[in-house]
């Protein structure tokens, strides 16, 4: 059987605590440990094979609470969101 791969998008990208390189994103189908649709924070040195899809932009479920993935932000999408509330 072969594995189905994640659908994401991602949201925030930039470091952890730690200085890896992390993106927060979520993930509304494909392959998961947990039920989907649901948040996920990837350390990019783990990501492989990652490419663009066609398809719809998925904003995540719920911002009611400040996410911890990623410390020190270089990218984020949801600004654009805050300022349409």
């Amino acid at each position: 059987m072969t594995a189905v791969p994640a659908k994401l998008c991602p949201h925030i990208i930039g470091t952890n605590k730690s200085g890896e390189e992390v993106v927060l994103a979520w993930q509304f189908a494909g392959e998961s440990s947990g039920p989907l649709p649901q948040w996920r924070c990837l350390r990019l040195a783990n990501v492989r094979n990652a490419r663009a899809r066609d398809g719809r932009w998925h904003e995540g479920g719920s911002h009611k609470t400040t996410q911890k993935c990623v410390t020190e932000i270089d990218l984020d999408i949801n600004i654009n969101v805050r300022k349409r509330r």
